[in-house]
């Protein structure tokens, strides 16, 4: 930028409005894109760039040229407003989600819930000890231990092939156990 930003800054600091008009020209669309790519929102970003040009405008004075450019002052200064917002907005958002989810009304009945899960949990297992040995640990290993085919074959010592017929056919076994149609 060919303008002389930091004597922009020193004159707006005076209460130069015109330097500080120009200071906005230069800069304005700068500060709008990096709080667009924090806040994400276009009409969000467009006020928080004007707050944060109204703060620079307002601390001015406070501008040192030994500690940095005059961009990279005012970059800062939309960059930290920006990150308020955002944080500011998920603040809020926590709040909303912590008061809606402690005082929703119960439109279930949480007992009966509780029952029918330790009810599903329970037919599972009895399935699952219907099963032959080899199956039940093929199924468990693939299912409840998360291991791919590959794995469960390395981890019984059988071939491939072998472990894919094991948990195949356990899991028919368990379909039909569980009365699952097909």
């Amino acid at each position: 930028m060919g303008t002389d930003l930091a004597g922009l800054l020193r004159a707006s600091a005076l209460g130069d409005e015109n330097a500080f008009a120009q200071l906005y020209d230069a800069v304005s669309a700068r500060i709008y894109g990096l709080v667009l790519r924090v806040v994400r929102d276009p009409a969000q970003s467009q006020e928080v760039a004007q707050e944060a040009m109204l703060d620079i405008w307002r601390t001015s004075a406070r501008f040192d040229p030994a500690r940095g450019s005059a961009v990279s002052w005012m970059l800062t200064i939309a960059h930290r407003k920006a990150v308020d917002r955002v944080r500011s907005a998920q603040a809020s958002t926590d709040r909303e989600d912590t008061y809606g989810s402690r005082n929703q009304e119960r439109t279930y009945d949480e007992t009966a819930e509780t029952v029918e899960r330790r009810l599903d949990a329970q037919r599972v297992r009895n399935a699952l000890e219907s099963l032959t040995e080899t199956q039940r640990k093929a199924v468990e290993l693939a299912y409840l231990g998360g291991y791919t085919h590959t794995e469960v074959a390395s981890l019984l010592g059988v071939p491939l092939g072998t472990a894919k017929t094991r948990i195949r056919d356990g899991l028919i076994r368990l379909r039909d156990s569980m009365g699952v149609q097909s």
